[in-house]
């Protein structure tokens, strides 16, 4: 097993099959010297809130790119995100943001969602054809975050780009020298324009969530300028990158399941569980990664100490020793407390609650103001090139 077996073709198009492998092959599946895949929905279960694995994000850099990746910007700058620290500092980080970004504040934008998912498929309106990525999966949970953070929506637009770009240096192959250095500049473009907005905040605070973690204290203590940056960084780039790839994949599974899209056509009560079946049945989050900080007795098998383990969630969510039938979508499903789609523990996904509700509006509006619409690519869809984050290029329907 190497790195590049998880960069193959035929692993960007359908990496289920893969994943059965990477399970049948044991608990741990060596990788490199000290490093590991798990696909295990059981192990990976166990893992993701055991306090002895944590977070060595540059090590596993390191491992990939060589030691001139501490030098690089875009690794530099998602090191000092809160999704990158252990506790305390991350306890302290993460009490903080969770304080701005709190059950209330999501509520508050169910309907700017609303408003903003109506705005889109009215612009549908009329024509016989749309891209679904382009004119809807990614302009909806992009113009809900900028409302979040209270930039305008032309600006999210123009750093869209850059936002993808600094999510592939997640990915678990490495990038390619070219690639890297367009990350790099990504990471420098969006730091040049938040500290810009920062400072406006800080002259004329707002509602928004920048303002939030500006003036957030926990025990007496503030976010740094760097810490602001680097979080309300991750805020814009997770809170619009990973919520569109759901969407489109919610809809491809659904379309090609044309019972499942039938039953909840005719019961939009179905809504919240076809979601969390979607999630489950082919998340854009494909894998996380931790280290384990003492020797760990699991799956049958002793992962060793300071061993970097890649965690495939994609994989875990198609167990069939935890799922029945996992390689069927079944929006009747009752194993939503069993996903593993946002993670677990202390790092489970502060915006889980936002990507769900989004998802919910979204599928809803979509069956009752466009029932008739129907993809027309999906023996033709163009998957990312990307290991990790699980998406596609285009999604094209007919109205």
């Amino acid at each position: 097993m190497k790195f590049t077996d998880l960069s193959s073709p035929a692993y960007f198009d359908n990496p289920y099959p893969f994943y059965d492998g990477i399970r049948s092959a044991g608990a741990f599946v060596p990788l490199a010297p000290g490093i590991f895949l798990t696909g295990r929905h059981a192990v990976i279960d166990a893992l993701l809130p055991d306090r002895r694995m944590g977070k060595t994000y540059m090590p596993s850099v390191v491992v990939r790119y060589g030691e001139t990746a501490r030098e690089q910007p875009v690794f530099q700058a998602l090191e000092r995100t809160f999704l990158m620290m252990n506790p305390p500092a991350h306890t302290r980080l993460r009490a903080l943001l969770m304080k701005a970004f709190n059950a209330r504040q999501i509520e508050t934008l169910r309907t700017i969602a609303e408003q903003t998912t109506d705005s889109l498929i009215d612009a549908m309106q009329g024509k016989r054809e749309v891209d679904l990525v382009s004119g809807f999966a990614m302009p909806l949970p992009l113009q809900i975050i900028c409302r979040l953070l209270d930039v305008p929506v032309e600006e999210g637009e123009r750093f869209g780009e850059a936002a993808s770009l600094l999510v592939s240096a997640f990915d678990l192959a490495p990038l390619s020298p070219e690639a890297l250095a367009r990350a790099n500049q990504a990471a420098l473009d969006l730091e040049q324009y938040f500290r810009a907005v920062i400072a406006e905040r800080r002259a004329a605070p707002g509602h928004d969530i920048v303002s939030a973690l500006i003036h957030a204290e926990e025990g007496g203590e503030r976010l740094s300028e760097d810490e602001v940056v680097s979080n309300v960084i991750l805020l814009f780039v997770a809170g619009h990158e990973t919520t569109s790839n759901m969407l489109g994949n919610a809809l491809i599974a659904l379309h090609r399941h044309p019972s499942q899209l039938e039953r909840l056509t005719s019961n939009l009560s179905l809504v919240p569980q076809a979601v969390a079946e979607c999630a489950r049945f082919d998340t854009a989050v494909q894998m996380v990664v931790r280290t384990a900080f003492d020797d760990i007795d699991v799956g049958g098998q002793t992962l060793p100490r300071s061993s970097i383990v890649f965690m495939l969630l994609g994989s875990a969510n198609r167990d069939p020793e935890r799922f029945d039938a996992p390689d069927t979508l079944d929006i009747g499903r009752e194993a939503s407390g069993h996903l593993l789609t946002f993670g677990a523990g202390i790092h489970y996904c502060l915006g889980a609650r936002l990507a769900m509700m989004e998802l919910e509006i979204a599928l809803r509006k979509l069956m009752t103001r466009v029932p008739q619409l129907r993809l027309t690519n999906l023996d033709a869809l163009q998957w990312r090139r990307r290991n990790n984050l699980r998406g596609v290029e285009t999604l094209i329907a007919a109205l």
